[in-house]
C-alpha cells in the first residue's frame, strides 16, 4: 500500500475512534434536537424534530433516539445515525418524559395532563397499558433490575412504585414538594429524589421503600434561593452523586456514601438535566435559559468549556 494512503487510512481511524461519542440535546424553543461532539466541544448541527421536545433518550442498541415531542403529543423515532424520522409512538397527550423497560420493548412514558403513565410496545407501536398515578406526572425511571418502574407526580407530591410485572401500583412515598426527576443507583438499592420547591434530594431504600436521608439545600444568602434541584446523576459504583440546581445556575457534587455536599460547580443558568460520558470522567450539562451545554471534567471537578446549542436546551443523551 502507498505510504501516503497508509497514513492518510490511519488518521481516519483515529479520528473516528477519537470522536465516537455524541450527544443529543432536545431544545423545547427551538423545536429541534442539537447535535454536539462532546471531544472537541461543538456544536455539529441541529435537526428540527417537532413541537417542544424535552424528553430524549436512545434504544438499548444506540440505534434509535426517540424524543418527546409534548406538544405534538407523540414520541417521536429517529435513525440515531442520519437523524430522520422513521417512526412515532402513541403516547396520549402530552408526553414529558419517558423510560426504557430494561429487557423487552416496552417504554414507559409519563402524561401530565392525564395523570398517567402510558405502557407503549415498542415493536407494535401500540399503546397496552395506562396506569393512573397522582397529579402532573413527569420523571419517571426503571430500576435497572427491572423490577420497579418509578413515577414522580409534581402536584401530589409523591413518588409511585409500579411492579413491571403486573404493571400496577403497590406503594406511594411522600417526598418533597414538586418531585421533578427520579433516578436508581446501579445496584437498583436505592432511588434518588429531587423536588424543585422542597430544595431537597430524597434518598429511598428500594427494598424497604423507606427514607434512608434527606439532603437539604438551605438558603444562606440571597443567590440561594434559586436553588431548585431537578436533575441527578449517579455514577456506577455509587462513589459521587451530581445534581443540577436549575436557577442556581449550578452543579452539586454529593458524596454518595456519606451524603455529604463535598462542592458546587458554576455551570449555565437554568441547568435541567445531566449526562456522563461513557468512563464516566465527563458530565454535560442542558442550561435551559443560557442557551448552551458545559463540560465538566469530573477529575478536577472543573468546567472545561460552554457549548452554545440553541434555545431553551432540557434533556441530554449521549451516544458512545
Amino acid at each position: 500500500m502507498n505510504k501516503k494512503l497508509l497514513i492518510i487510512g490511519i488518521l481516519t481511524v483515529l479520528t473516528k475512534a477519537t470522536y465516537a461519542e455524541t450527544i443529543f440535546v432536545s431544545l423545547e424553543k427551538d423545536n429541534a434536537v442539537a447535535v454536539v461532539n462532546p471531544i472537541s466541544g461543538t456544536l455539529l448541527k441541529t435537526v428540527p424534530v417537532g413541537k417542544r421536545p424535552r424528553g430524549i433518550a436512545l434504544s438499548h442498541d444506540n440505534k434509535l433516539l426517540y424524543v418527546a415531542t409534548s406538544n405534538d403529543n407523540t414520541i417521536k423515532i429517529f435513525d440515531s445515525e442520519t437523524l430522520n424520522e422513521i417512526g412515532q409512538l402513541p403516547s396520549d397527550s402530552d408526553p414529558i418524559t419517558f423510560a426504557l423497560a430494561q429487557t423487552g420493548n416496552t417504554m414507559y412514558a409519563t402524561n401530565d395532563k392525564e395523570n398517567l403513565v402510558t405502557v407503549i410496545d415498542l415493536e407494535t407501536k401500540k399503546v397496552t397499558n395506562r396506569i393512573k398515578v397522582g397529579v402532573e406526572p413527569e420523571g419517571i425511571t426503571v430500576s435497572p433490575d427491572n423490577k420497579w418502574i418509578i413515577s414522580a407526580s409534581e402536584t401530589s407530591n409523591k413518588v409511585h412504585w409500579i411492579d413491571s410485572k403486573t404493571q400496577e401500583v403497590v406503594e406511594n412515598t411522600a417526598v418533597e414538594a414538586r418531585p421533578r426527576f427520579v433516578t436508581f443507583t446501579n445496584d437498583s438499592q436505592q432511588l434518588w429524589v429531587s423536588s424543585e420547591i422542597g430544595r431537597t434530594i430524597t434518598v429511598l431504600d428500594a427494598n424497604s421503600k423507606k427514607v434512608i436521608k434527606e439532603i437539604k439545600f438551605e438558603s444562606k444568602d440571597a443567590a440561594d434561593v434559586d436553588v431548585k434541584p431537578v436533575g441527578i446523576a449517579i455514577d456506577k459504583n455509587r462513589n459521587r452523586a451530581y445534581v443540577a440546581l436549575g436557577r442556581a445556575n449550578k452543579i452539586v457534587v454529593i458524596n454518595a456514601q456519606t451524603f455529604e455536599i463535598e462542592k458546587y460547580l458554576p455551570v449555565g443558568s437554568r441547568v435541567w438535566n445531566l449526562a456522563f460520558s461513557p468512563d464516566q470522567k465527563r458530565l454535560y450539562t442542558a442550561n435551559g435559559l443560557s442557551d448552551n451545554l458545559s463540560i465538566i471534567d469530573l477529575e478536577t471537578l472543573t468546567v472545561t468549556k460552554s457549548v452554545d446549542v440553541g434555545k431553551s436546551p432540557w434533556g441530554i443523551v449521549l451516544k458512545p
